[in-house]
């Protein structure tokens, strides 16, 4: 399954040099105007030289500029779904939702290395309590892993308000971890909470369908997701289904870590957890 051009910026982004996160914070903020720019005006607007941004495009997997434009465009014209094309090829509304899904998943995952998760998860099983908070929609998903944990014998907490979420984000300590859910990594909220924890000294893990965000930049460690906008449905609503895979994978690992901790088999230590 191929990789859409702006969920291979995400995904390189981590790993991009000083020079080349300015390119790739320009076209994943202007992705549109970039369609109807030539490179010496991308190289121009970013005060660098030509032969930079074509070296950009083949470090993503493009022959050049001009090879990503294309990309870029037709990213934009499968992006939303015509009204009209829904309602009269009702036959394949499900199936085209189910596709859009998949490939949001299969993009979710090259988007993070395991090594990422897998740290995460190690955090979420030796802390003395773990916290999830989740912005908008996010929130329940936030309640989600809450209820995930909490069933398994962690000492998890989540709270659906902003007040009580910032009140218990402002007593946590070193040995607490914190999750916080934005998929514009972005909002007022997260970051407030986001302070609040690094302030205490708790570690702090992110979830957000933007690398470049403020809060994927200062957490600890940033997990992110990838989502298709349709007509019926924004970008914001469809990360749900990526957030909570993600969250399924911290639960799965953590779950398998602290099997191989105790020495117990995974359905037998789950069960005693519950007990």
């Amino acid at each position: 399954m191929n990789t859409n051009c702006l969920s291979k910026i995400r995904s390189y982004y981590p790993r991009f040099s000083d020079k080349e996160k300015i390119i790739a914070d320009y076209i994943l903020e202007n992705s549109g105007k970039i369609i109807h720019c030539s490179i010496n005006e991308v190289a121009e607007d970013l005060k660098v030289a030509e032969a930079t941004v074509f070296r950009f495009c083949k470090r993503i997997g493009y022959k050049g500029y001009q090879a990503m434009k294309i990309a870029l465009a037709s990213e934009s014209m499968t992006a939303v779904q015509p009204a009209s094309e829904l309602i009269n090829d009702g036959e394949n509304i499900t199936e085209r939702i189910f596709k859009s899904n998949i490939r949001s998943l299969a993009n979710t995952l090259q988007l993070n290395e395991c090594a990422s998760v897998e740290k995460a998860a190690e955090w979420i099983l030796l802390a003395k309590r773990i916290s999830f908070y989740g912005a908008s929609g996010s929130s329940s998903i936030a309640m989600d892993a809450f209820q995930k944990f909490i069933s398994a014998g962690f000492h998890a907490y989540s709270f659906m308000d902003s007040h009580s979420q910032s009140m218990f984000a402002s007593q946590l300590d070193s040995q607490d971890t914190a999750v916080i859910i934005s998929h514009s990594g972005s909002d007022k909220e997260s970051l407030k909470i986001l302070d609040a924890a690094l302030e205490k000294g708790a570690k702090t893990i992110a979830i957000t369908g933007f690398p470049n965000s403020p809060l994927a930049r200062r957490a600890h460690v940033s997990l992110c997701t990838s989502s298709e906008e349709t007509e019926y449905r924004p970008e914001d609503l469809a990360s749900l289904i990526t957030q909570l895979s993600l969250i399924d994978a911290l639960y799965v690992n953590a779950m398998v870590k602290r099997r191989e901790m105790s020495g117990l088999p995974a359905s037998r230590e789950t069960a005693t957890s519950r007990a």
